[in-house]
């Protein structure tokens, strides 16, 4: 099972950013953003014990691990979470440390942000166990940086980096974007070529997607020409220098968007990719368990009334109402013990927003899957679902190896690189 995270706050809001988060938490923040910032924190250490005694308390037979080994990774995103300040940011992982055992995890991820970060942090980061961090650095074009909104410059991220280096951080990530208004192939391999002359374990490199509610967005839809675009061409050809550019300087593709060098893939977001539990606790957190650890974790069932529907999975996401949130962890009877908690509320304020069927998990397992380079494992398939995987979607598999999109070996059926690019018209079969 893994674990995420959520900070909401960030310094400024960038024009393509559609994730839940609140600007204005820079290191100037007034007393109202302050104030709101620590009673989040104090409530997020809330969920985070209720998890803790929720998963101390758990029969071994409920969950895929024992209590203490529950938790193999733990993601800090946003947001920015190196906003917060040194108190805000102990006192979050005392109780990530102390709850949850992070400090063995196998991979314990924060998100930051150039120019948010300190040697201070990045020391206390190391301190309770952080292992890998992730920078959002998007260009190495300054003008680019300032039409995507961003705070910082390349210089200042440059600092960051280093400072990481210093404090003794041997797993970065660092994330760019294409495809961004006045972006030119020029400047794009002149950032895949400064990124990776800094050698980072692991480059994710996204392709700008206009969502709904962002400035880009609104910007777009009053006159599609301001944004200054690549065109369709231009992007696919961006595309594929990505790959080139980033395997000649020693990083393998393992996911549609993501590098690493060998032994750096993220194992967190496999997790995701691969269908295992996840816990998501913070503001508008999701979480994706079985029918039976959601009576466990979430409701507040005597075990001899536990009812178990067998194979279901659900997805769950906590409220994003920041004063609701605060609110329920500053009423007493919901902090002081789970048993007076109400019945949904087990660890937080989640509501059910699907249940998946088996059908359902089998899609998905391939949807998911499909994504990385390596694709999916027949004989894993028909251990988590119990029968062969050509019963379920022999005609889609068949059809996309005739089309070579596909291809298999004596285990695993993957996505050739002409599937990669085309991945959608095989993920679109798999919802059938």
């Amino acid at each position: 099972m893994e674990l995420y995270v959520h900070i909401p706050f960030c310094v400024k809001k960038c024009n393509y950013c559609d994730f839940l988060s609140f600007p204005g938490y820079g290191c100037d923040a007034d007393e109202r953003h302050r104030s709101l910032s620590c009673r989040y924190v104090d409530a997020l250490c809330g969920e985070l014990e209720r998890a803790g005694r929720k998963l101390k308390n758990t029969p071994a037979a409920g969950c895929r691990s024992e209590a203490e080994e529950a938790f193999t990774s733990c993601f800090i995103g946003g947001g920015t979470p190196s906003v917060l300040d040194k108190e805000q940011t102990e006192k979050l992982l005392i109780i990530i440390s102390r709850l949850l055992n992070t400090l063995s995890a196998s991979e314990f991820t924060i998100e930051c942000n150039p120019g948010t970060v300190t040697k201070e942090k990045l020391l206390l980061y190391r301190k309770y166990g952080v292992n890998r961090l992730s920078f959002g650095l998007q260009s190495t074009e300054n003008e680019i940086l300032k039409r995507l909104g961003r705070i910082h410059t390349y210089e200042e991220f440059l600092e960051s980096f280093r400072l990481a280096r210093e404090c003794g951080f041997d797993n970065i990530n660092i994330d760019i974007i294409s495809a961004v208004p006045g972006q030119t192939i020029d400047n794009w391999k002149d950032t895949l070529k400064k990124v990776a002359a800094l050698k980072p374990e692991h480059i994710s490199a996204y392709s700008l997607i206009l969502e709904e509610g962002t400035p880009f967005y609104s910007e777009y839809e009053k006159d599609p020409t301001s944004l200054n675009l690549p065109n369709e061409e231009t992007e696919r050809e961006i595309y594929h220098i990505t790959q080139r550019i980033l395997k000649e300087n020693g990083y393998e593709r393992y996911e549609i968007s993501n590098y690493a060098r060998p032994g750096y893939e993220c194992r967190h977001n496999i997790g995701y990719w691969t269908g295992e539990e996840y816990i998501g606790v913070g503001l508008g957190a999701a979480s994706y368990i079985s029918d039976r650890n959601y009576q466990l974790l979430y409701k507040n069932m005597p075990q001899k009334e536990i009812l178990v529907s067998g194979t279901d999975m659900l997805r769950l996401k906590n409220t994003e109402d920041i004063g609701k949130f605060i609110g329920y962890y500053s009423d007493k009877k919901n902090s002081d013990n789970c048993k007076d908690a109400g019945e949904n509320s087990g660890i937080g304020i989640a509501a059910v927003e699907e249940r998946l069927d088996l059908n359902s998990q089998m899609s998905e397992f391939c949807i998911l899957g499909l994504r990385m380079c390596k694709g999916i494992s027949k004989s894993e398939f028909a251990k988590r679902f119990g029968k062969d995987i050509y019963d379920r979607f022999g005609e889609v598999i068949r059809k996309h190896i005739l089309s070579g999109l596909l291809e298999e070996d004596d285990d695993r059926i993957r996505c050739t690189p002409k599937g990669l690019d085309l991945n959608n018209s095989v993920l679109c079969d798999l919802l059938l």
